[in-house]
């Protein structure tokens, strides 16, 4: 032990470098060091704040608007944050003002859309502030040549994944992507999830979608997260589907040791 310390020496303090999970937190005779235990109660504090903190909409339009996308703001069927939170089913559907706008905005452009992009609050409004408009950006770069007709941008307020299906349907989308602030953890309080859906309709069930996860500057890059939605949404332009029956198989480029070569890259399925 060292002298200065009361906490005894681990030998597995090296590991907390590579990973932000609490592991070697050591021990001050049969209790936690008050250090970790301080850091704990800050990180539980950083989750409910995320969980509570209120979804700066005006913003978000503001910035979707420098960078030339047009939005329209909605609500959820929850009322309020303590209603959403109680009842999951009225964060799943527009109240009826939102699916009228809606309405009356497809019947003003005819035609439908080839993507609505739809942006909730979810149980993190702190991921989406952060995320959503570096991710939307780099988004734009990548799918620059591929000529999706889209719809304005949609922030619905109190809202949970499923909502995404009425608003996809209420506007004649072919797919739809909702970015939303996913279950804060204790170390990753602002984990933006991103949701893929072909064909959406009201009674989808998550069977139908593709998620791609921890989109945020400590877990998966907006590059990244970009790319695989690309390669999602072409494939199931190509197979007619989305959901557990496409996999997500994207190509990603790696550095070889003798040379720049494209891998395949999948790792729940190994190098291609």
């Amino acid at each position: 032990m060292d002298r200065s310390t009361p906490t005894p020496e681990n030998p597995w303090l090296a590991l907390r470098t590579l990973t932000p999970a609490r592991i070697a937190l050591g021990r001050s005779g049969t209790s936690l060091p008050t250090g970790a235990q301080l850091d704990f109660q800050f990180a539980h504090a950083q989750a409910r704040d995320a969980v509570h903190l209120p979804f700066d909409h005006a913003t978000l339009t503001q910035q979707l608007k420098e960078r030339g996308r047009d939005s329209l703001v909605l609500h959820s069927a929850a009322a309020d944050r303590h209603q959403y939170l109680q009842r999951p089913d009225l964060g799943r559907r527009l109240d009826d003002a939102s699916a009228e706008r809606l309405r009356q905005h497809a019947q003003d452009n005819p035609g439908g859309v080839d993507l609505a992009i739809v942006v909730a609050d979810g149980l993190s409004a702190l991921a989406v502030h952060r995320h959503t408009v570096p991710l939307l950006a780099r988004f734009d770069d990548q799918a620059a040549g591929d000529g999706w007709a889209c719809a304005p941008v949609v922030l619905v307020e109190q809202g949970r994944v499923a909502v995404a299906d009425e608003v996809g349907q209420l506007l004649g989308a072919r797919m739809t992507v909702m970015l939303i602030g996913e279950r804060p953890g204790l170390s990753s309080p602002d984990s933006l999830g991103l949701y893929f859906t072909y064909a959406p309709k009201v009674g989808l069930t998550d069977a139908y979608r593709n998620c791609i996860s921890n989109i945020r500057l400590e877990g998966l890059s907006y590059g990244m997260a970009a790319h695989r939605l690309l390669y999602l949404m072409r494939e199931a332009c190509k197979r007619q589907l989305s959901g557990v029956n496409l996999k997500d198989e994207a190509q990603v480029n790696s550095i070889d040791s003798e040379q720049a070569t494209p891998k395949q890259g999948n790792f729940l399925l190994g190098e291609g």
